[in-house]
């Protein structure tokens, strides 16, 4: 299989998230039908969130054998575990506590809140608890798991998880997780997967919506470099999707939307 990377246009947001659901569940049962388990990643944000939302309110959504599927994340805020503006609690509360997976299936970066050895650096630590995680599920000889989908959210600055542009994060190349500590938008302070990770992934869903994307989504499909426009710097093992919806598909050219679209 090779690589494809294609941009998937919806009316608008809600379409968008219906749309990326529905297709999730349907990858899903494919993975399963091909092999023991899947690991997810996800992402925040409001299109990540509605798009978790629209897996839960799927007829389709217990179809799926969900003590198979591993849940991770592609960044989190540094914040108490309970605060809502954290990624797992916003992912928890749309999808996670509503279907049957397993506690040691949901593996949530650390929070600010997390006890932590005396002297040690809380969020240096937090990054290497998750990078020992990652390692204890992969396979022999690899750094991380075999990722099945990554979805990710795109900035109005073009950023991909806790990634962004002009900063030393993108420009990782061995670490599986970075500690953030300079983020432009608050808080600054932040853990984030890697772009050597999110790349290893089959298949990588990007999905955005809104105006203030458009600029962001023409300059990586344009093939601005990674560092101006981190998620220029995005491809998936096997496929690469934009999901876009009209607003932010302004700077698009009708050439890179997939027929019917």
């Amino acid at each position: 299989m090779t690589n494809d990377r294609r941009v998937l246009l919806h009316q608008n947001k809600h379409a968008l998230a219906a749309s990326v659901a529905a297709r999730f569940l349907t990858n899903m049962v494919d993975v399963l039908h091909q092999q023991e388990e899947a690991n997810v990643v996800l992402t925040g944000g409001s299109v990540g969130i509605a798009v978790l939302a629209a897996v839960n309110e799927s007829p389709a959504r217990d179809t799926i054998d969900w003590s198979r599927v591993n849940f991770w994340w592609g960044d989190e805020r540094w914040l108490p575990r309970t605060d809502p503006e954290r990624n797992e609690l916003q992912a928890r509360e749309a999808l996670l506590d509503h279907i049957s997976v397993p506690p040691e299936n949901i593996h949530a970066f650390g929070a600010s809140d997390d006890a932590v050895e005396a002297g040690t650096d809380a969020l240096d630590a937090a990054a290497a608890r998750y990078t020992a995680e990652l390692l204890g599920r992969a396979p022999n000889g690899a750094q991380y798991p075999r990722i099945d989908v990554m979805l990710l959210g795109v900035g109005p600055d073009g950023h991909i998880a806790s990634l962004f542009p002009h900063r030393s994060g993108i420009r990782e190349r061995e670490a599986s997780v970075v500690a953030v500590r300079d983020s432009p938008k608050p808080p600054a302070a932040r853990l984030s997967l890697t772009r050597p990770v999110i790349n290893s992934s089959d298949r990588v869903w990007l999905v955005l919506a809104g105006s203030d994307k458009a600029s962001a989504l023409g300059l990586a499909l344009a093939g601005a470099s990674r560092d101006e426009v981190p998620a220029a710097g995005i491809k998936g093992r096997y496929r690469t999707v934009f999901f876009v919806d009209n607003d932010a598909a302004a700077q698009v050219p009708e050439s890179l939307i997939a027929p019917g679209y």
